[in-house]
């Protein structure tokens, strides 16, 4: 798999508060990770550098999965881990009360990918000309879009699209949406931080990912382009991931 990562501080935060990783794991999976902190005055980089962190560590230490449904099931609990280490450390000083993050992450290989995703940070399939939204974003504005007390067009400019429903690290508890998605040779995987989503359509990204006569990091750099020409005012983070039959990262790359 070849994985390109980018993050942007935006035009108008201080402080890239946005965390991104990929790497191969031991049997076939490639990973990848973005995060997107919150939580008052630095206290959103930390958040979402401790869930990287603590999810790369335990990713590192993958070892061999029997089953899809066996490494759903150990996505599910390295997601636990790492909302045990924000919250504990959250909980410890006061200084990073109620800090959190999302995260959206991918493992895939030649046939299967799985997600496993808290916030609003997405993952996109582009496939076959069609760009589809793999995730459901945890919003307050989503359930009430779901309960038919906005429409879509309202909820993109709602004044509280930004207000989370769930969130890695602000609970004690947390479960992640994991699921199991098909792969096929010649997918694009797009995980972002909501710096993209929340700027830039979706024909947008679609027409940049397709391109004609560039390679992935130009279409990563393209996609930053894009959020900081539509005003750029929030951290951007994009993760490409595409199959072309070789193996890529293997050590592991952060942004």
């Amino acid at each position: 798999m070849l994985t390109v990562l980018r993050s942007h501080v935006g035009k108008v935060r201080q402080v890239n508060e946005d965390q991104a990783w990929s790497g191969a794991l031991a049997d076939g999976w490639t990973a990848a990770i973005v995060a997107d902190g919150m939580g008052g005055h630095r206290a959103g980089d930390v958040a979402s550098s401790l869930a990287v962190d603590s999810l790369v560590q335990s990713l590192q230490a993958w070892g061999h999965t029997t089953s899809v449904a066996d490494a759903a099931t150990k996505l599910s609990g390295i997601v636990k881990q790492a909302n045990k280490v924000v919250f504990d450390t959250a909980s410890l000083n006061d200084r990073y009360h109620n800090m959190g993050t999302t995260v959206v992450m991918a493992l895939i290989r030649e046939d299967a990918a799985l997600l496993g995703h808290i916030g609003d940070s997405r993952a996109y399939r582009l496939r076959g000309g069609q760009l589809e939204l793999l995730t459901e974003d945890h919003t307050l504005v989503n359930e009430l879009t779901k309960s038919g007390q906005l429409t879509p067009q309202e909820a993109a400019h709602h004044p509280r699209r930004n207000v989370l429903t769930r969130a890695l690290g602000t609970d004690r508890e947390v479960d992640a949406d994991v699921q199991l998605i098909d792969w096929q040779n010649g997918d694009v995987m797009l995980l972002c931080s909501d710096g993209l989503s929340g700027l830039v359509e979706d024909s947008e990204v679609q027409a940049a990912l397709e391109r004609p006569g560039t390679g992935l990091e130009q279409r990563a750099d393209e996609l930053i382009e894009l959020a900081l020409a539509a005003g750029g005012d929030d951290n951007i983070t994009v993760v490409l991931v595409a199959d072309d039959g070789r193996a890529y990262a293997a050590g592991g790359d952060t942004a």
